[in-house]
């Protein structure tokens, strides 16, 4: 097989059920043309619910606690990683990473500096003049603001100088920017200076270079959407009625039989202070009560922004096709982890492995090799891309990388290559630190030091209303699960070397 250009295309923070083709209340025509075009694996899971360890887990093809990013703060280190774009590299692909990457904190030390910190980030001279590899990444061109935040900078304002937009400060938060912080769902910034356009722009031009230039690329398209705050500009904040909307709920009683964590989240000024171990804050651990207004802003919000960056996925879709490179093309469409917007009473992200958090959208597409118009229902993960598009370049994929080659499901040659998937959240090892086994039909869920724990039946109860840890008819349920995911635990561990001889 000829080796496939390779295109990956994420989102931060989507929720699996955010595509038109499976939802008929948000509109994403590109996102749904990859859909009819290629095959949908409806159980795709993350590594990990935030973005740090979820995106270093694809370039590194390993889990959390073994790459060392194992949380937000933390950093993925340059000199101990052997990553998808490195090895491509070495195998004769030109690689690259245009938008967000949010592999490193943005506070630096000098035992552990950082690229992506402040004040560097801001440092707009030196990211115009930028031009050393990054992971593996020969090319890159970043950003890492979501929407209006102060951290906006790195490539990204180097674009908006370039292209003569002297008012780009009132659109963004201080210290860089001006921008009125009531300021709510409407984001005054015109669209052809978005970062939507930025990255569909850069991607495109990338893809000429390599097209005149013929030569295979692994090209990350990185949009930081729909990823909170909720702001995107006109038409797409307008573009969704709140009232016409399904909007998530708490189920009264649902929190009963779970860990004291989840009904606490339903109190107004929930106290959290046995877990704070640290002053760095923990994602979820708060009120989750907004009001019902609000709450039907926010979705209408969110899916606006799902549809506006679809529109720029479709202009990546497009200068393929206008280029002649769409048949040898590898794309692959998914996010970091997903995202709560009232599902089980929640908001954002946090300690809450339910599927809104940890299930993606995940499309895979090339054109007469992977079926077209096809559901799987086979399970996937992140960790998996990087031995995947490996395998798919015909390259050896290192013993160290985790994930599972899945080449042969994705043309379904295969039914399945997994029968389990692992995820973890980390906050500090003593206070936040669960883990979470998922299999064709259950999920455990298990926390450090503790005697509580969730078990969801998601064939029988998929909305994860009922937690069986506790429940007398299914302790023996409980120790196989324990056992199935002690063993996942072990088998994680590779061995470097190849067993050559008996003794």
């Amino acid at each position: 097989m000829k080796k496939p250009n390779i295109l990956l295309i994420t989102s931060d923070q989507q929720h699996f059920d955010t595509i038109g083709a499976f939802n008929p209340e948000i509109s994403t025509p590109n996102l749904d043309r990859l859909v009819r075009e290629g095959t949908t694996f409806q159980r795709a899971y993350c590594p990990n619910p935030t973005c740090t360890p979820s995106r270093s887990s694809i370039i590194t093809g390993m889990y959390p606690s073994q790459h060392g990013a194992w949380t937000l703060g933390t950093k993925l280190s340059e000199d101990k990683q052997q990553t998808v774009g490195q090895v491509l590299r070495d195998n004769g692909y030109r690689t690259a990473l245009v938008g967000k990457a949010h592999f490193q904190p943005t506070r630096s030390t000098e035992e552990y500096p950082s690229l992506e910190s402040l004040p560097l980030l801001q440092d707009i001279d030196f990211w115009k003049n930028y031009n050393q590899p990054f992971y593996g990444f020969e090319r890159i061109e970043l950003l890492r603001n979501h929407t209006n935040e102060y951290l906006v900078g790195q490539h990204y304002v180097a674009w908006l100088e370039e292209k003569s937009f002297s008012d780009w400060k009132q659109y963004y938060m201080a210290p860089t920017g001006t921008m009125d912080p009531s300021i709510q769902y409407t984001w005054g910034i015109p669209e052809e200076y978005h970062y939507n356009s930025f990255i569909a722009e850069k991607t495109n031009e990338l893809l000429e270079t390599y097209h005149k230039q013929e030569e295979n690329f692994f090209l990350w398209a990185s949009f930081p959407d729909p990823h909170p705050p909720y702001l995107v500009p006109e038409p797409w904040a307008s573009m969704y009625d709140p009232d016409q909307l399904t909007i998530p709920e708490l189920v009264p009683g649902e929190h009963d039989r779970n860990p004291p964590h989840f009904k606490k989240t339903q109190e107004p000024e929930p106290d959290f202070t046995d877990l704070a171990e640290t002053g760095f804050g923990i994602h979820g651990y708060h009120t989750h009560i907004i009001p019902e207004e609000d709450r039907k802003k926010l979705v209408a919000n969110y899916y606006g922004m799902v549809s506006f960056m679809d529109k720029y996925i479709g202009s990546i879709l497009d200068k393929l096709d206008e280029l002649g490179m769409a048949d040898d093309t590898l794309i692959v469409f998914t996010t970091d982890h997903g995202h709560f917007f009232g599902q089980h009473g929640l908001q954002y992200k946090g300690g809450f492995h339910y599927e809104d958090l940890i299930k993606l959208p995940f499309i895979v597409r090339y054109p007469g090799q992977i079926p077209a118009q096809r559901e799987s229902q086979a399970l996937q993960s992140l960790v998996d891309l990087a031995p995947t598009f490996l395998s798919f370049a015909n390259v050896s994929i290192p013993a160290l990388m985790s994930g599972e080659d899945q080449k042969q499901v994705w043309l379904n040659h295969q039914e399945k290559k997994r029968d389990h998937v692992l995820c973890e959240f980390r906050h500090e090892p003593t206070t936040i630190h669960q883990k979470t086994y998922v299999d064709e039909r259950y999920k455990i869920t298990i926390y450090y030091r503790q005697t509580y724990g969730e078990i969801f039946d998601l064939r029988e109860d998929p909305k994860e209303l009922n937690n069986l840890w506790d429940h007398p008819d299914y302790q023996v349920l409980q120790k196989e699960l324990l056992l199935k995911y002690a063993w996942a635990e072990l088998h994680k561990e590779q061995m470097p070397m190849p067993r050559i001889s008996h003794a």
